[in-house]
């Protein structure tokens, strides 16, 4: 979620990453956008989508970081 704001125009943000475990094993990664007091459906994220998003999050980080 974005950090909170008294400007008016601004709205709560953000993503929801959930991860489902069935017998402390990971059944898969779900994505969903909020956008206010909306939600989007959950988008299950295949391998090849994990793998860019764990990458996207690696380069961030590095330049945090730095």
């Amino acid at each position: 979620m974005n950090a909170k704001s008294d400007d008016k125009k601004v709205r709560e943000a953000g993503i929801v990453i959930d991860q489902t475990l069935v017998n402390d094993v990971s059944q898969g990664v779900s994505i969903r956008l909020i956008n206010g007091k909306q939600r989007s459906s959950a988008v299950k994220l295949d391998k090849a989508a994990l793998n860019d998003l764990r990458e996207a999050l690696a380069e961030v980080l590095e330049k945090e970081d730095a």
